[in-house]
């Protein structure tokens, strides 16, 4: 099966706020952006102020223009960051802007884990600049197209 180029202009941003463009966002979120994934051990006591620190994380990333989902998920002591972005530069934006919430989580939670979901031209983007996070890669190989 031939492989099919993609100009990745259409995945942008400015792009996908346009009628034209409407539609692209659906497509791009079924194999085209990369999902981010840390995992977080809340300290023994510290799960309420974990919480309480939740919509500051989601204010802040409302403004991201990459962002194409993004909440926490709670199991017990352990919290999960779901989220999404149009490619490895939204990521890397995220990360700087909620650089100062996350260090401050950091003193409450133990970061556990990081998964990096995406295509593996994106993953490539990522590898050297979240080195020091020692995540796990998981390229994208297979996605349903309707």
């Amino acid at each position: 099966m031939a492989r099919r180029e993609t100009d990745v202009r259409q995945f942008s941003p400015e792009y996908l706020s346009t009628p034209a463009g409407a539609g692209r966002r659906c497509e791009n979120m079924k194999s085209n952006f990369v999902s981010l994934h840390p995992y977080f051990k809340v300290h023994p006591g510290k799960l309420d102020a974990v919480k309480a620190g939740f919509s500051r994380f989601v204010e802040k990333t409302a403004t991201e223009k990459e962002n194409l989902f993004f909440g926490f998920t709670v199991n017990g002591d352990e919290v999960l960051c779901r989220e999404a972005y149009t490619g490895a530069e939204g990521v890397l934006a995220h990360l700087d802007n909620v650089g100062a919430l996350l260090a401050e989580m950091l003193t409450m939670a133990d970061l556990t884990r990081v998964e990096v979901h995406g295509p593996a031209a994106e993953l490539d983007k990522l590898r050297k600049p979240l080195a020091h996070l020692n995540p796990k890669w998981f390229v994208v190989e297979a996605v349903l197209k309707t």
